[in-house]
């Protein structure tokens, strides 16, 4: 009997950008099941709530578009550790992202950490596509913020969001 391979792909998904779903994409054909994890992370000051989080990752993945209604993906929020969270869904893969030379540093050290943690959950680094390595949810709200067009890094649906979120902060 063939093991499953399962493979948990984490974020604050603070919004989640074409750059990650470009990953969630490529990381999809090489498990049996993906898991999108997404942190509450109070700590990075999330714009969205989880439920809006999960909300937006969820229609984006359902969303025909971007080719991603295998089957094998599905979206949960979780607030403990990730190779706690891994662990409970016996993920046997941790999925990152690399944008540039500078994430690498970081997730090497965090990958050594959950290693030590659970060695028996793997993590997989996937480079991020050309035109996706400098997207950043931090420089898509950031921009968007200020008026600038961010059509070319987040789905509609995320820009129409961002666009009634920054219109009700500005209201106070």
């Amino acid at each position: 009997m063939a093991s499953n391979r399962i493979g948990v792909y984490p974020g604050t998904f603070d919004p989640i950008t074409y750059g990650h779903l470009d990953i969630i994409r490529r990381a999809s054909r090489f498990v049996d099941r993906l898991i999108i994890a997404v942190s509450t992370n109070a700590g990075k000051g999330p714009l969205f709530s989880i439920e809006e989080r999960v909300a937006l990752v969820k229609g984006e993945i359902a969303d025909p578009q971007h080719n991603l209604n295998g089957g094998n993906v599905e979206v949960v929020a979780f607030d403990n550790l990730l190779i706690q969270f891994a662990a409970s869904v016996e993920a046997t893969f941790i999925i990152r992202g690399l944008r540039a030379v500078s994430d690498f540093e970081y997730e090497f050290q965090m990958a050594g950490m959950n290693a030590r943690l659970d060695p028996a959950i793997e993590t997989l680094f996937l480079m991020a596509s050309e035109r996706q390595q400098f997207i950043s949810s931090r420089f898509v709200k950031e921009i968007g913020r200020l008026g600038g067009d961010i059509s070319q890094f987040v789905p509609k649906r995320v820009v129409d969001r961002l666009k009634k979120k920054f219109a009700e902060e500005a209201k106070g």
